[in-house]
């Protein structure tokens, strides 16, 4: 929707996807990464996020790194330089000028699908 647009730009950070879960010196998950529920980010793990958020955004489409090492390092947060001052998007790591047409793209879930789904969990709900 967006890809002609040179004002604003959607792009994918995929930092989370290959991340594994930390572990501390006994091999056994390094609770300091979460909250005490558990299931969230403790102050630690929000920092290791931000920090790999922000480096996958200077990161040039195509090259982006998949995951998060958790090394809670200080020094693996990159900054812009005089080369590339700005966040990568399409357009400015090179596929600017792809010949990708989202227009006729079509949906990759045929409209049944999502009806018999839809239906399927209204009946498993009842149940």
């Amino acid at each position: 929707r967006y890809e002609q647009r040179e004002d604003f730009a959607v792009v994918m950070q995929p930092f989370f996807r290959n991340t594994l879960l930390p572990l501390d010196s006994t091999s056994k998950p390094d609770m300091s990464f979460f909250a005490a529920d558990c299931f969230h980010f403790s102050v630690r793990g929000y920092a290791e996020m931000a920090m790999a958020l922000w480096n996958n955004m200077l990161e040039p489409v195509g090259e982006k790194q998949t995951y998060n090492n958790f090394t809670h390092d200080r020094s693996k947060l990159r900054c812009p330089n005089s080369e590339k001052p700005f966040l990568s998007t399409r357009r400015n790591s090179g596929f600017g000028n792809s010949d990708l047409d989202l227009e006729r793209t079509e949906s990759s879930v045929p409209y049944w699908a999502v009806i018999v789904t839809a239906v399927a969990g209204v009946l498993v709900g009842s149940l």
